[in-house]
């Protein structure tokens, strides 16, 4: 999902896949905010799995 016209099916995913995207043009003391919310909803996620 380089160019943002695929989808994984799960729409937190997606979402997170996006504000990856986004966050590679912020500068770098910016992306550390964006990486660590993405990694908390993939976390989630994947918790949520098992449930």
């Amino acid at each position: 999902m380089v160019d943002g016209s695929e989808s994984t099916g799960h729409p937190a995913v997606d979402a997170v896949l996006r504000a990856l995207a986004n966050a590679a043009t912020l500068a770098p003391g910016d992306q550390i905010a964006e990486y660590e919310a993405a990694h908390q909803v993939l976390q989630e996620t994947l918790a949520g799995i098992d449930r």
